[in-house]
């Protein structure tokens, strides 16, 4: 008997799977560490808009939202809830997108 044959067949992975996979939860952010001291506020808030909008593009990929069109405000902020971040801004929104868009 082949060996491929013995093998058990693997699990779906969102890839394969007929329906997106949904997360799971609950998600459990990275352990925080402390940001660099002696940046100028702008550089905090934008670090930390970036970071927002890596999860956020993370979990909607993992829910089986791949293109930048098809993540509208509503559904990215839809996302933030079930994840457990603040609702986006609008630039967030449109950061996620870029994040989407310039992943491939």
């Amino acid at each position: 008997m082949p060996a491929a044959a013995l093998k058990p067949k693997p699990l779906p992975t969102q890839s394969t799977a007929k329906r997106p996979v949904q997360l799971e939860l609950p998600y459990a952010p990275m352990m925080k560490r402390p940001l660099p001291p002696g940046r100028p506020r702008e550089w905090y808030v934008t670090h930390n808009r970036r970071l927002k909008a890596m999860r956020l593009a993370i979990a909607l990929l993992d829910s089986g939202v791949y293109v930048p069109r098809q993540a509208h405000n509503d559904t990215i902020r839809s996302t933030a809830e079930l994840i457990g971040v603040h609702p986006p801004s609008d630039m967030t929104c449109h950061m996620v997108r870029a994040f989407m868009r310039y992943s491939r």
